[in-house]
């Protein structure tokens, strides 16, 4: 097995001081709201000091790398620092009330960490952790003293600090950020997020510094340390894929793993209300092949592809090899 470097306990534990000051006056994400979060108070994410752990468990819907044969331990926290009007998730993301009685200790986050390390899942697979950072890495303290050794995956959806990027070099071992828009007023039209773009580039930028666009695996296959960035094609190109993918190979390099998702489906507000009739349908064959071939006009052949015919009507999708036309790196 390619080894990877885990820091110890007590550096974790100094990092999750650093990190916990920043909730006092709240500067965990872009939003910069300025609550004291250590005392309860809430901002923009709806949420206070106690991390909330909506469901977790062995997932197999993420790219083979990280579903693997096992799956992914993905551990699904509540709330977040976004507003789409489309989450596939907003039952746990835009219902602060209903989430409260998932509030959990750090101590009892430690513990679902190392119950899914002991169960088999071949990483820690943290979904939307923006907005718990501090407390995520104060209960990763406590797991690596109890021996935790598998990766940590960041599954978030770009919209991050890169000062709190910058104390989580070494926490986190596989970066995977969902990099949504390419146009600041569709993001606010959709997201509720100011500065999106800016903001996103930025910290997939700070992802890469800490990465590189390698990836490395284990014997078996499995991703121990790098960086996807997630492409999510929404219709009538309000992701803005092309310039994304330019994004990408300008800045950072072609070579930086890709995984473009056909998932999209109508739900959440775009179907409960009539305000956004560009969301109100799934993606055509032409969008997506559109999609496909800006990735074949910016030479970016790293990654994961999903099948636009097989898109899933809900919820998240099934990846596996026979969907995955990229060459898998390393």
């Amino acid at each position: 097995m390619t080894s990877f470097k885990w820091l110890k306990s007590e550096e974790l534990a100094q990092r999750a001081d650093l990190l916990e000051g920043m909730l006092r006056n709240c500067r965990v994400c872009p939003h910069a709201c300025g609550v004291d979060r250590s005392a309860g108070e809430t901002g923009i994410c709806r949420s206070g000091y106690s991390p909330i752990v909506a469901s977790h468990g062995p997932h197999f819907g993420e790219e083979p790398p990280i579903s693997g044969i096992q799956g992914a331990g993905n551990i699904f926290f509540g709330n977040c620092n976004l507003r789409c009007v489309y989450c596939q998730n907003h039952q746990i993301s835009q219902d602060p009330l209903a989430e409260r009685h998932h509030e959990v200790a750090c101590r009892q986050l430690a513990g679902i960490i190392m119950d899914l390390a002991h169960s088999g899942c071949h990483n820690i697979n943290l979904v939307s952790p923006t907005q718990f950072v501090p407390q995520i890495v104060r209960a990763l303290s406590m797991a690596r003293a109890a021996g935790l050794s598998i990766p940590i995956v960041y599954n978030s959806n770009a919209f991050e600090s890169v000062e709190v990027l910058r104390l989580l070099d070494g926490v986190v071992h596989v970066y995977l950020p969902d990099l949504k828009y390419a146009d600041d007023e569709i993001a606010r039209g959709c997201s509720k997020a100011d500065n999106y773009v800016s903001r996103a580039r930025a910290a997939v930028r700070e992802m890469y510094r800490q990465m590189g666009s390698s990836l490395i695996y284990d014997d078996d296959g499995i991703l121990l340390r790098g960086l996807i960035t997630r492409l999510l094609v929404l219709p009538n190109d309000l992701a803005g894929i092309a310039r994304s993918l330019q994004f990408i190979h300008d800045e950072l390099s072609p070579d930086v793993a890709i995984s473009l998702m056909a998932q999209y489906y109508p739900t959440h507000r775009v179907v409960t209300t009539d305000h956004y009739p560009l969301l109100s349908r799934k993606i055509n064959a032409a969008e997506w092949e559109r999609a496909v071939g800006a990735l074949d006009r910016f030479g970016m052949e790293t990654g994961w592809l999903q099948d636009w015919k097989e898109a899933p009507d809900s919820y998240r999708p099934d990846f596996s090899d026979r969907l995955n036309p990229f060459k898998i790196a390393g």
